[in-house]
């Protein structure tokens, strides 16, 4: 940390910051009985922000010598002079913020380094043979783990400094499948912030694999939907896919900048009066949230950040420089994957707050709609226009389940969804936890929410 110092104090800008980051990395992966990959890598080094003549400056190097920080730090501050010269919008400066000064670490429950790679490859490989072993029907199965241990250290020039632990395992299941020409996968899949019993708290592996292939199995029996503007009950990993790739990118204060849809928006209502949508670096409601961010790599200290509430848009998520642009607090979205990436504005745990509904009671109250479950993949724009694939459709007639529907498609705009919001059940999940959200670099996040009765269109053949 004092060399971290020093190497700051050494420049003469406006403003510095200093990041020393060491990761553990372990990926484990085993495909139709054979072991794919078992990989384990450390990397480590210090990533240098300087703010000079209004332009930043940013430089990497793989190492903690002093001398080579010293070099890099020099570079960062080289570069800002440069590009100040050719920067149309300067940075006004940085808003005050609440500024970290200590040591923080993520809960465990379950060092992971005190788990063996052999006992984590043991995981997997019983796992995927449990998946190819629940019927004929599978013609193939894969699991993988994956797991992040990051340690860092933080400086700036106006005194913010810490010392941060996090852990971050996955966990993914895949069962394979054949109707006629088609294959049918039957996914589950895990991850959190925290440890190894943190993991595997609500279900072990086997559980995981096992409930993957008896999916797989079922979606094989599945019809194919007719689609059409339909009723459905979006799950909780629906509600958090459609909250980060629908609606939390275009609050995201540089894309509001740029002029995303959601400029000039706050004040005014865009969803339903049952929706309250949050961006938050703390696992709330349900602990263990992958996206949990105590610290943001400005040395800010996270915190809930509304940005609807009640259907109105009250809030965007912002970093230190845009804060100051748009008058506001910084909110702790100020990400940097690895060492060698200069932090932006990323989420974190994003999610729809949970309702007053049972879930049985929002099914029993539909009178024609599908209970959708699972999200794959998808897209969505700058204009807040989406589209996701989803694993499973069940039908609801008269307020019952009925017939199973397989490949399934969301799409619509997420300002038109919001405002069909009706129920939200209080069943609160976290459902994202196993993926990343690439913005130029990888993120961790997560989201959810309760169960959400609305309006979309639905696709399939």
């Amino acid at each position: 940390m004092e060399e971290l110092r020093k190497v700051i104090e050494s420049l003469d800008c406006s403003y510095a910051d200093a990041r020393y980051q060491v990761r553990d990395s372990i990926t484990i992966s085993v495909a139709k009985g054979e072991l794919e990959e078992v990989n384990s890598s450390q990397t480590s080094g210090t990533g240098i922000r300087v703010l000079k003549n209004g332009s930043w400056g940013f430089a990497s190097v793989n190492s903690s010598d002093k001398e080579k920080m010293m070099e890099a730090a020099k570079s960062a501050e080289r570069i800002a002079v440069l590009t100040s010269k050719v920067r149309r919008s300067k940075c006004e400066g940085l808003a005050d913020a609440d500024l970290a000064k200590g040591i923080y670490k993520t809960p465990v429950r379950g060092r992971l380094e005190d788990i063996s790679t052999e006992e984590k490859m043991k995981v997997v490989v019983e796992a995927e043979k449990r998946m190819r072993s629940i019927a004929d029907r599978i013609v193939s199965a894969r699991c993988s783990y994956n797991e992040i241990v990051d340690h860092k250290y933080f400086a700036s020039s106006d005194g913010a400094w810490f010392e941060l632990y996090d852990s971050k395992p996955e966990f993914r299941t895949a069962a394979v499948c054949m109707s006629g020409s088609e294959a049918v996968v039957g996914m589950e899949t895990i991850g959190v912030s925290g440890g190894w019993n943190d993991l595997f708290a609500k279900k072990d592996s086997l559980q995981i694999a096992e409930l993957a292939a008896r999916k797989a199995i079922k979606l094989l029996e599945a019809s194919h939907i007719k689609g059409g503007r339909e009723t459905v009950i979006l799950d909780p990993g629906l509600v958090g896919l459609i909250s980060h790739e629908a609606i939390g990118h275009t609050v995201e204060a540089d894309f509001v900048r740029s002029g995303s849809v959601a400029k000039d928006m706050l004040g005014k209502k865009v969803a339903s009066g049952l929706v309250t949508l949050v961006d938050s670096g703390m696992s709330e409601h349900v602990p263990g949230a992958a996206g949990t961010l105590l610290i943001d790599d400005e040395g800010v200290i996270t915190r809930r950040t509304e940005l609807i509430k009640d259907g109105i848009m009250v809030g965007y998520m912002h970093d230190r420089e845009t804060a100051k642009v748009f008058g506001a607090e910084p909110t702790g979205n100020a990400r940097a994957f690895g060492y060698s990436d200069e932090p932006i504005i990323r989420m974190r745990n994003t999610y729809i707050e949970p309702g007053d509904w049972k879930l049985d009671d929002v099914i029993k109250d539909t009178k024609h709609g599908y209970l959708l479950t699972g999200a794959l993949n998808g897209e969505a724009d700058a204009n807040a226009e989406f589209m996701f694939a989803i694993q499973m459709a069940l039908e609801i007639k008269d307020g019952e389940l009925g017939k199973l529907f397989r490949g399934v498609t969301i799409s619509g705009s997420s300002f038109e969804v919001r405002s069909t919001v009706d129920a939200i059940s209080k069943e609160f999940q976290w459902d994202m936890g196993s993926g990343y959200c690439g913005k130029g670099q990888l993120a961790k996040v997560d989201g959810g929410g309760g169960y959400l009765r609305c309006k979309t269109l639905l696709g399939g053949r």
